[in-house]
């Protein structure tokens, strides 16, 4: 039996030595390589926090003691160690999520992967513990891999400072990155401490020196490290964490366990606030890992164990590749454009357009706020920026996009990658509020392109708005095959399927187009006739969408955005202030928090397949709850017959 084997809980690490400990961090890394690889995840991150994860769990009492991570994605090794070890299932349907989760143990607490929100969390938790009198718990907060260039833990720590009468220990997992290496001046300062060579040959010499004298001088070498600005970091560069009124220890080598434990320990005794600052190695451990400079396997899809490989077959351009592409093609026409992005260069496709005008690209770290009103200000100044972002970040920004650019009536173009379902990530990856949360600002225009082509032409028309917010939204993975339309009318709206009776007019939003054009297929073949249209731009609803709602009996729209306060919603209220009283069915996701599973998985469950929608449609008909609705071609119910296809 293997070491991992007998551990179930934190508490079965206890009585492991140093040399078991070192084994043991080596199963994990194994273990981790050939778990993830077969199921995809984020390896890079995980390989990184091996030791210091074991080191936490050997110092304090979770879940007694509240032990937090920041950018929850490196908590699968604090799963492997609180029961749940076998990660077979990561990520998919019904198994193991790749975050943090209430679910599944009483160790997780927090469940949302967005950064930097980790020291707020453990500042108020600490403050309850505090004033209900639960003065023996400690608060760990893990925050790392980017996450301290947001603004918000740097909010936290001016609060947490305020109070020092409380068991609070923020562990900041340095391994300089967070998608890709992390930027900005906090950055510079950590990279400074990492290479620092007068600080790394006292480190040497020291720790030899001490080590002679065993264990009496290991302890004199622990408590000198730990003095916070003591005999080491006298030589260390100057930064911001001594100046904010808090404990720090440190530089400690976070892939040495004795070290880690040591400063834990030392932040322990103290009980009060206290920083411990780790130098990690993203990927530690895994030769590919190391090799791949850009990322080092932050988050991988399924690969060859051995080489790192990618085992997954590509099905064509990605979205984000066709972004990529024709952003540097608008660049080269057009020098006001520039870039701007989160710490996730690579993932949202500005790093061709970064390689060939670096002075034009702007990663601002995990910042979306700043970003936003960043791009205010290069508007005003006469440049055109176009923010790149995930879906689901841009509900950091909400506040930036309403107030700084619409209210300014600001030219920036927001691209939202990762919209909709995306799938294996979780709840709060999925891109399913943008639609709903960005259409009530003022003059915003949205469009949601159904394929590759109109990706490119839609980007290329929100950059052309000079006085108003754009909005680019497109989905995870693979465009797929172009979708032509049969005509496009005056004001830009494309028919992509036109039948000769006018039953149901179906709108369909960006990637839904090859859904709702088998919906129509099926509603043909029980003889409904369904006109399938493309808005290209969905807010706000042109006019042709009101007229040809107007000659139609029942409108259907189908989003992969959140139905509460979508573009049903908008299509719905634009129909009721031009007094048509047509039918309408708002079709697209509930409003809940979807677990993780993949794309089709989550579609099917909540009925947004074109068998689900059909099958309503018929049932709205037939029932006559469509006013003046005629019956099929047989006067039957087709249920039955659908679910047949």
């Amino acid at each position: 039996m293997t070491l991992l084997e007998r551990i179930s809980g934190p508490r079965d690490l206890d009585s492991l030595s140093a040399p078991e400990l070192k084994r043991l961090c080596d199963e994990i890394r194994t273990y981790l390589v050939g778990a993830v690889s077969a199921t995809g995840g984020h390896l890079g991150p995980n390989l990184g926090v091996v030791e210091t994860t074991v080191a936490i769990h050997r110092v304090f009492d979770s879940p007694r003691d509240a032990v937090i991570f920041d950018t929850g994605h490196q908590s699968y090794v604090h799963k492997l160690l609180t029961g749940r070890k076998d990660l077979s299932s990561l990520r998919q349907k019904d198994g193991i999520a790749g975050y943090p989760q209430r679910s599944e143990s009483e160790h997780d607490i927090v469940e949302s992967s967005h950064a930097s929100s980790s020291l707020s969390w453990a500042d108020g938790i600490a403050k309850a513990f505090k004033l209900t009198k639960q003065d023996d718990r400690y608060v760990v907060a893990v925050i790392g891999d980017g996450a301290l260039t947001g603004g918000m833990a740097w909010e936290a720590l001016n609060n947490i400072s305020d109070d020092n009468d409380r068991k609070l220990v923020i562990i900041v997992n340095d391994n300089g990155r967070s998608y890709a290496p992390t930027i900005g001046g906090l950055a510079r300062y950590l990279n400074g401490v990492r290479t620092d060579a007068n600080y790394r040959r006292l480190y040497k010499l020291s720790k030899k020196l001490f080590y002679k004298f065993g264990l009496i001088g290991r302890l004199v070498y622990s408590a000198a490290r730990g003095a916070g600005k003591g005999l080491l970091s006298t030589f260390a560069p100057k930064g911001m964490f001594p100046n904010l009124d808090i404990k720090y220890i440190g530089p400690v080598d976070g892939h040495d366990i004795v070290a880690m434990e040591q400063a834990l320990s030392q932040a322990k005794k103290y009980a009060a606030p206290v920083i411990v600052h780790a130098i990690t190695e993203k990927g530690r451990g895994y030769d590919p890992a190391a090799l791949n400079i850009d990322d080092q396997f932050h988050a991988v899809g399924k690969i060859d164990p051995e080489t790192g490989e990618s085992l997954e077959k590509s099905s064509g351009a990605s979205w984000t590749s066709v972004f990529a592409d024709e952003i540097v093609t608008i660049a080269d026409q057009n020098p006001s454009v520039v870039g701007i992005t989160g710490a996730m260069l690579i993932p949202v496709g500005l790093d061709k357009f970064a390689k060939k005008y670096p002075s034009r690209v702007f990663d601002v770290g995990i910042a979306e706020q700043h970003a936003v009103t960043s791009a205010a200000g290069m508007a005003f100044g006469g440049l055109h920026p176009v923010v790149a972002v995930y879906a689901t970040f841009i509900n950091r920004a909400f506040d930036q996009v309403l107030m700084d650019v619409a209210l300014h009536k600001a030219g920036v173009t927001i691209v939202l990658d990762r919209s909709g379902v995306t799938g294996p990530d979780g709840a709060s990856h999925h891109g399913m509020w943008d639609l709903s949360v960005l259409q009530i600002v003022p003059g915003i225009r949205i469009a949601s392109p159904r394929d590759g082509l109109r990706l490119r032409e839609e980007l290329n028309e929100a950059v052309a708005v000079d006085n108003a917010p754009t909005v680019v939204r497109f989905s995870k993975g693979s465009v797929g095959a172009e979708i032509p339309a049969i005509r496009r009318t005056e004001d830009g709206v494309d028919v992509l399927s036109e039948a000769p009776s006018k039953d149901v007019l179906i709108v369909s939003v960006g990637a839904m187009a090859t859904t709702a054009l088998k919906v129509a297929e099926l509603l043909a073949a029980q003889g409904i006739g369904a006109t399938v249209l493309d808005p290209r731009w969905v807010v706000p609803v042109a006019p042709s969408v009101v007229s040809m709602a107007a000659e139609h009996r029942l409108v259907v729209s189908i989003e992969d955005g959140i139905k509460v306060g979508g573009v049903g919603t908008r299509i719905r209220q634009t129909l009721r202030a031009a007094q048509v009283d047509t039918a309408l069915n708002e079709v697209g996701l509930p409003d809940e928090f979807l677990e993780h599973a993949s794309r089709d998985e989550i579609l099917e469950r909540v009925g947004l397949t074109a068998q689900s929608i059909a099958i309503d449609i018929v049932a709205q008909v037939v029932g006559s709850k469509v006013p003046h609705a005629r019956p099929l071609q047989d006067g039957s119910s087709s249920s039955a017959e659908l679910n047949s296809h």
